[in-house]
């Protein structure tokens, strides 16, 4: 009979039972939303640190739609599907690294103040935002027109 080495009991361990435990720890870096008549609302005082904020919600037709907020350096908090043109069959999104969100596929870069200006490509895909009181406001009929991009993601 073969013998087992301790570095193959150690992945076999880290893969049964840390890695389930590290996620239902640590969980999804996605936000579950539920929107009110219509409206999702994220109070911008959680949104003013110039992190990118993922959250998710179920759109009408039953996809999970994720996105991101972003507040730039010029000041303006911004909004996009966590998916693009291009890459969307991926399912991986968008990461940031400092002033930039990257594209987990292709590895294209686009600066924080871009996100919501251009559209199309692999940038992400705009989503019509507008600040309400204290509150970052997005219709859920943007979200329902945009689920399509979120068809190939696990969430």
């Amino acid at each position: 009979m073969r013998k087992i080495s301790k570095i193959t009991v150690m992945i076999i361990f880290v893969m049964l039972v840390v890695t389930p435990v590290a996620f239902s720890f640590f969980g999804s870096k996605f936000k579950s939303l539920t929107p009110e008549n219509g409206i999702l609302k994220i109070p911008a005082k959680k949104l003013n640190d110039s992190r990118a904020h993922y959250f998710k919600v179920k759109a009408d037709d039953g996809t999970m739609v994720s996105f991101f907020t972003l507040k730039s350096k010029d000041g303006i908090i911004r909004a996009a599907i966590d998916a693009c043109d291009v890459c969307y069959r991926s399912g991986k999104g968008y990461v940031q690294e400092g002033d930039f969100m990257v594209c987990e596929n292709c590895g294209r870069r686009f600066p924080s103040s871009r996100i919501n200006v251009i559209k199309g490509g692999c940038n992400p895909a705009p989503l019509e935002r507008k600040m309400e009181g204290d509150y970052l406001e997005i219709k859920m009929a943007d979200i329902n027109k945009n689920s399509w991009y979120c068809g190939f993601k696990n969430l």
